[in-house]
């Protein structure tokens, strides 16, 4: 048996039988929720006027809707190029939605993939965008196609529930096809249980996105006690969004630290031992609000494979009875944590959990790989990653990547994996066929990711304009001509051989995770940015504000100083993150003040 009373009884090996808790009354009080806990409480379980809206003629949502839909996997947005063409025109925005697909480890069939670009085709802007937590984002959905979309993506077997929204996203895990290799196959175990575990019982989804198999008609949503509906959730499900990772010491390419919850894996003989349980990470801050920080996660214990899901189930659970439902922009998990102490979380984790936890080991993150290039899975055949800038799939005069995913995905029809850092590994590749599956991309113009410079294949950017309603400034569109000018000061000093992270978004929101990077790229308003160093690969440790408000022309002329110093001063393999770290923001700052 597991957890407090009667709360899990084991079923059968590695599966757990939730018997319902009602979530806890504490800090949810009606009249301290704000307003969009008071729409979720109100939306009969994600449901709310979503179904009425979607026949009407407007074009958008009401603002009750949005915040729902996000549960859903969807986002209401607006083409910002185009604001002042609409208003000219009489309109209010030119709306659209992106769509999100969870994608649990970033695994799913060729036959899944070749689904989603066929909608960008026929329903969407024509690109498809690889996500910085293993899944997939269409953009430009009008409003009468979000329905057909959401219906098709399922019809894969593929869902958009929980891809966003207040309660568990999507579960990133290393997505190496390490096939015989009994750790990667428990770790992706690991993350399917969590996935399945902590998902969203409600039936709004089905009911407003998908046809009865028998009559194509909608059914109605049912009531019932919290703990029928939603056993984890309740009404409110939780305060904020909550991410999950699963990864090795040796590999942290899913950013452990950066989740509000992770498991590492701890191996002795070749198997997973158990797991380091990491808690409170988040990346976002709200440039406004000064309470608001980045924050790498606390190693919390250490558990035994069969306590896993448990254990987890325990943190969501204490999250959604103690976070903030007053003020969103505290409601992490890390703010709870930071304000009790890793201790009293503990102590409130345990006892939700129904008894003591292992302390965690002493085990740590030692290294970061991309997967990319040609490696062997250890059955006899290769897989490919190919490094795919910003994650966007694209047919443009440069390149023809959308057509060389199509063709590869039905002359190499296997299973396909995503990365966190917005790449596709091509699996089960014969060893003879290595050279074909080279001819289709060279063909299609779209570089090797051995043609990539190491700068660039290291470098990620959020979306940001013209679509994200939070960017301040442009990311996505503009970091490749930042890593265009690096590239040249790099091969000068000799130094593009070094591999760091540059990591840009459009504001402090940080989807792109640039607070733990080597350098961090962060849109403080219209064309400028705030620039971090002394975070690392690695990514165990928070960077430092170096310059703030630099214009977008002068962040390469900004980074130049401190290229070379680092060049002239480094300690022997210190990396560019550690050296920036070591010296500190003033030192940096004098060196490029004499530079110049």
């Amino acid at each position: 048996m597991y957890g407090a009373g009667n709360r899990y009884v084991r079923v059968a090996p590695s599966v757990l039988l939730l018997l319902s808790r009602e979530p806890s009354k504490n800090n949810m009080s009606e009249e301290n929720l704000n307003p969009v806990e008071q729409t979720k409480l109100e939306s009969h379980y994600l449901q709310g006027t979503i179904p009425a809206e979607l026949k009407d003629e407007n074009p958008f949502f009401s603002k009750e809707s949005t915040h729902l839909l996000k549960h859903h996997g969807t986002y209401q947005q607006d083409h910002r190029d185009l604001r002042k063409e609409a208003r000219a025109m009489g309109r209010d925005k030119y709306y659209s939605f992106m769509v999100r697909t969870r994608i649990p480890g970033g695994k799913l069939t060729s036959r899944q993939l070749l689904a989603e670009l066929d909608l960008c085709d026929e329903l969407g802007d024509t690109t498809l965008r690889v996500t910085s937590r293993q899944g997939l984002q269409l953009h430009g959905i009008l409003k009468d196609r979000l329905q057909p979309v959401i219906e098709r993506i399922n019809s894969v077997q593929l869902t958009t529930l929980g891809a966003c929204g207040d309660l568990q996203r999507n579960v990133m895990c290393c997505p190496a096809p390490h096939r015989n290799d009994p750790v990667h196959q428990e770790m992706q175990n690991l993350t399917d249980a969590l996935t399945e575990h902590l998902a969203p019982r409600t039936k709004s989804y089905h009911q407003i996105w998908l046809t009865h198999p028998e009559n194509g008609e909608k059914e109605l949503v049912g009531g019932g006690p919290d703990e029928v509906i939603e056993p984890i959730y309740g009404k409110t499900y939780l305060p904020r969004k909550f991410k999950t990772a699963v990864g090795l010491p040796d590999d942290n390419c899913v950013d452990m630290y950066t989740n509000d919850l992770a498991f590492m894996a701890i191996c002795v003989g070749g198997r997973v031992e158990g797991y380091n349980v990491l808690v409170g990470g988040g990346m976002g801050v709200t440039p406004t609000a000064v309470k608001t920080f980045p924050a790498l996660a606390k190693k919390l214990a250490f558990v035994t494979p069969d306590q896993a899901v448990a254990v987890a189930e325990a943190v969501v659970c204490v999250q959604r009875d103690f976070g903030n439902r007053e003020d969103r922009k505290v409601a992490r998990l890390k703010y709870l944590i930071h304000n009790w102490g890793l201790d009293a979380f503990r102590a409130k984790v345990e006892e939700y959990y129904g008894r003591a936890l292992t302390p965690p080991t002493a085990a740590d993150v030692t290294g970061f790989d991309d997967h990319i290039g040609w490696r062997e899975q250890g059955d006899g055949l290769l897989y490919y990653g190919l490094n795919i800038e910003n994650g966007r799939i694209v047919d443009n005069e440069k390149m023809k990547l959308k057509s060389a995913l199509r063709r590869i995905c039905r002359e190499f029809p296997s299973e396909i994996r995503l990365t966190s850092h917005q790449s596709i590994l091509f699996t089960d590749i014969v060893p003879d066929r290595r050279l074909e599956l080279e001819t289709i991309l060279r063909d299609a113009g779209v570089p090797l990711s051995e043609d990539i410079s190491t700068v660039r294949r290291w470098s990620m950017a959020c979306v940001a304009w013209p679509t994200c309603g939070l960017a301040i400034t442009e990311s996505e569109r503009a970091l490749p001509g930042i890593i265009d000018q690096l590239e040249v000061e790099l091969a000068k000093l000799a130094l593009d051989r070094d591999e760091f992270t540059v990591r840009m978004t459009g504001c402090p929101n940080a989807c792109a995770r640039p607070y733990n990077s080597d350098i961090g790229l962060v849109g403080k308003t219209l064309g400028k940015y705030t620039v971090y160093l002394g975070g690392r690969r690695l990514g165990d440790r928070l960077n430092f504000v170096y310059k703030d408000l630099v214009a977008a022309d002068d962040i390469v002329p900004t980074l130049r100083p401190v290229l070379a110093f680092f060049k002239s001063q480094r300690e022997p393999n210190e990396t560019l993150g550690d050296f920036c770290f070591r010296q500190g923001q003033e030192k940096l700052a004098e060196f490029s003040e004499k530079f110049r």
